[in-house]
């Protein structure tokens, strides 16, 4: 072997060990969002929210959506509840979910969000003031091919390949994955507080490989429920600076 090919056989090498470091460890990973899922999330968060929303900045924390919106205006120290709204589905005819596994979904998500909102904030049923009201939708979910994903992740040579997809196209092989939408209103004159539509995809983790078919889409809502949580946390708690 000729001492460029060498050189390119380790540049290789070392470019897929560090796809294995770097995302062999995620549980779920952010995605791109689709031009159909962009579009389609304007039936839900309204035509006025849906024209505000915008992608973060470069220097944007981890935890960001890949689209949202901040009203300036919101007074975020007044709120200190929240009501969580029942999650609902608004996926197109192409859908692989079930109506059986639908509700499962929903009914997992909705029980993520108020497993988190609850350690931070207290959950009521009623409107009033000084409460948020909290509306989320489940624009869709992708599932994962469990033994394929199973192989991919396991088997080394079957990682490999795996990885060298994932450098392609940031994306592993056989996983699945969710898209969701949500707004933050004041809930009672309905003002929208805030906004966000995200899509996550499941990550080379080998503690997920073995999952079932739906777990890359409930892993991603326990991810969801997490950092909707922090930032409502931080936002209501006055914490300097403007909410991003």
């Amino acid at each position: 072997m000729t001492t460029s090919r060498r050189a390119t056989a380790a540049r290789t090498g070392a470019m897929i060990a560090a796809a294995l470091v770097v995302a062999g460890c995620a549980t779920t990973q952010q995605a791109e969002l689709s031009k159909q899922a962009t579009q389609r999330s304007c039936a839900f968060l309204g035509s006025a929210v849906c024209a505000e929303l915008r992608a973060p900045d470069a220097s944007a924390a981890n935890g960001v959506a890949r689209l949202r919106y901040v009203n300036p205006r919101a007074e975020w120290t007044r709120y200190h509840k929240v009501l969580v709204a029942p999650v609902t589905f608004w996926a197109g005819d192409d859908t692989q979910l079930s109506p059986e596994d639908q509700q499962r979904l929903l009914d997992y998500f909705h029980q993520a969000l108020a497993k988190q909102l609850a350690t931070r904030f207290q959950l009521v049923q009623q409107p009033g003031p000084g409460v948020m009201t909290l509306q989320v939708a489940l624009a869709d979910a992708k599932g994962a091919t469990p033994v394929l994903r199973t192989i991919s992740m396991i088997v080394p040579q079957a990682r490999v390949l795996a990885s060298l997809k994932y450098l392609a196209t940031g994306s592993y092989a056989f996983v699945g994955g969710a898209t969701a939408e949500a707004k933050v209103l004041d809930s009672v004159t309905h003002q929208v507080l805030a906004a966000a539509v995200d899509r996550r995809i499941g990550g080379g983790s080998l503690e997920t490989a073995a999952q079932w078919q739906w777990g890359d889409a409930e892993n991603a809502m326990n991810a969801w429920a997490e950092q909707l949580t922090s930032r409502l946390a931080a936002w209501t708690s006055g914490v300097p600076g403007t909410p991003g």
